[in-house]
């Protein structure tokens, strides 16, 4: 089951996804969750009231050693390798960690 989102998480989501649209970037779904893609790859998503980004090592560790950042898990109690869940009161770096994962997918 998907948490709950919050009305101020949405907003800083579409911020972001908003911000990407000039690169191409639209807005899709994974498994129920909202998520931000390029061509058919996932950059990005909305899992309760976090972001999640597919990022490679270096900014992926950058951004674990912020407050409340973890490895993203979808709740099958395995985290997923090159994903992290950044909550939103860490949201104004959301953009930036959506840049590295755009850069990093649309490889």
């Amino acid at each position: 089951m998907m948490p709950k989102v919050s009305d101020a998480a949405v907003a800083a989501y579409e911020d972001v996804a908003a911000g990407l649209e000039a690169a191409g970037v639209v807005r899709g779904s994974m498994f129920g969750m909202p998520c931000l893609k390029i061509g058919k790859k996932v950059l990005a998503g909305m899992y309760g009231d976090g972001m999640t980004f597919k990022l490679p090592p270096e900014p992926r560790a950058k951004a674990l050693d912020l407050p409340g950042v973890e490895q993203f898990d979808p709740g099958m109690g395995r985290p997923m390798k090159e994903w992290v869940r950044i909550p939103l009161d860490q949201s104004a770096v959301w953009p930036e960690y959506a840049a590295e994962a755009l850069e990093y997918v649309g490889r």
